[in-house]
């Protein structure tokens, strides 16, 4: 009787945790619509935010060619992402990079759910992931704007996105050993903003400054349109930075309130220090800052409390404001628009204050239902975490961004010519023009 009882308990016991297994992994409807709108969201961060944001502030005469990168990005990128590059990313355990199982999306149906996601269809999560794919690659087009080759940036995107961002998205978010190790990225600061500053500091070295540049007036051609980028960039985030929760939640909240915090304060900051040095504060001051709070929050917006944000925001626009004029004048390297100031500087900056502010309230999940503390909460070890991931990331990045720029000016070159820089890339690349009068 004894041992009947006994079985029955075992049974029971098994059976609840089947239960609480198809529990855990089944597809919440909540959770999916959340994340089909923050999908929406990341992808018009692309088309039309970036391309919007990059167009104000290149010269008139290459307007359309730096519009043409974000889409040739969203496109090539697409793809790319659904036939391997997801696959290598998201598939398998390895340490390193995933496996082909996932190649055309293969064994990937109707109900299918990823591990890593585990309350939305995979298909979904494939989408959503993509999207951070595509606009990582538009990002590092405004580091060399105005005179790239637009064939050699198609092919940037192409080679670029297997050798640094694949790699490192593994390492961080599917699996890898970085995210094994324990550290801190929530939305992107090492896979996106760190890649992008990197390897748009590499190819803007490599590539050499713009003809004039120090000597002639390189001012932007129309702020109003980078003003409406930011807009849809900085709502955009919100799906960036939210959306990374993979569900609708207290979570959720949490990052995107940090988020508008941290670019607020990054604006007034930024806008701050330039109305103290210069006597005004510019339309483009108040952007830069923007960004650069959005940028330098997202890889601790799902770790910290919203007063975070603003302590965070406040850093972003004091360095990244810091390297964009004194670090880069000093340096003479001709980054067109800022993403190493921006984005890589708030990368490193924000990946390394994900150590020092994290919360173990708001990163407790159910993975980690106790949730991870940073330096202020009595956990040093957390900082050093960071710190090695920031490193590995940026000598990853920067070998690798070198090694594509190389293969691609051996093939067909980087550069397009002094006459054609000079004629602007939208006539000389595109055969088009803003006005022809």
């Amino acid at each position: 009787m004894l041992r009947i009882l006994f079985l029955s308990f075992l049974n029971l016991m098994a059976f609840g945790s089947l239960a609480q297994a198809a529990e855990e992994a089944r597809i919440d409807p909540a959770d999916t619509g959340f994340m089909i709108i923050a999908t929406a969201l990341v992808l018009m961060m692309t088309l039309p935010g970036l391309a919007l944001f990059y167009s104000g502030m290149v010269r008139k005469k290459n307007v359309l060619a730096i519009m043409a990168q974000s889409a040739a990005a969203t496109a090539i990128v697409s793809l790319l992402w659904v036939i391997v590059a997801y696959s290598l990313s998201f598939s398998g355990d390895g340490a390193y990079l995933g496996n082909l199982s996932r190649v055309f999306l293969a064994g990937i149906g109707m109900e299918t759910i990823s591990p890593l996601a585990k309350t939305i269809p995979e298909i979904l999560f494939m989408t959503y992931q993509m999207t951070f794919a595509v606009i990582t690659c538009a990002l590092v087009g405004g580091a060399v704007a105005d005179r790239m080759k637009f064939s050699a940036f198609v092919l940037f995107c192409c080679l670029w996105l297997f050798v640094v961002y694949v790699p490192s998205a593994h390492w961080v978010w599917g699996g890898g050993f970085l995210g094994a190790m324990g550290l801190l990225d929530f939305a992107g600061g090492t896979v996106v903003h760190i890649n992008a500053g990197i390897g748009g500091l590499v190819a803007a070295v490599m590539i050499g400054q713009r003809f004039g540049y120090g000597r002639e007036n390189m001012a932007p051609f129309d702020l109003s349109l980078a003003v409406i980028g930011t807009g849809l960039l900085w709502v955009g985030w919100f799906g960036f930075n939210g959306g990374s929760a993979l569900g609708v939640g207290s979570r959720a909240v949490f990052a995107i309130l940090a988020t508008h915090l941290a670019a607020c304060a990054g604006a007034i900051v930024w806008s701050g220090l330039e109305w103290i040095q210069r006597g005004k504060p510019s339309v483009l001051g108040i952007i830069s800052g923007a960004v650069a709070g959005l940028g330098t929050i997202t890889p601790a917006s799902g770790f910290v409390l919203p007063w975070h944000g603003i302590v965070i925001g406040i850093l972003a626009g004091f360095v990244c404001y810091f390297f964009c004029t004194y670090v880069k004048q000093a340096l003479k390297y001709d980054d067109s628009l800022d993403v190493f100031g921006v984005h890589g500087v708030g990368g490193i900056l924000g990946t390394l204050l994900a150590g020092v502010f994290a919360t173990a309230s708001v990163s407790a999940n159910a993975d980690l239902p106790q949730g991870i503390s940073g330096l202020l909460e009595g956990n040093p070890a957390q900082l050093w975490i960071q710190f090695v991931g920031v490193v590995v990331t940026v000598v990853w990045c920067a070998i690798g961004t070198w090694i594509c720029l190389k293969l691609i000016d051996l093939m067909i070159g980087l550069r397009v010519t002094k006459d054609q820089e000079r004629e602007g890339l939208d006539v000389a690349l595109h055969g088009e023009a803003l006005h022809l009068q």
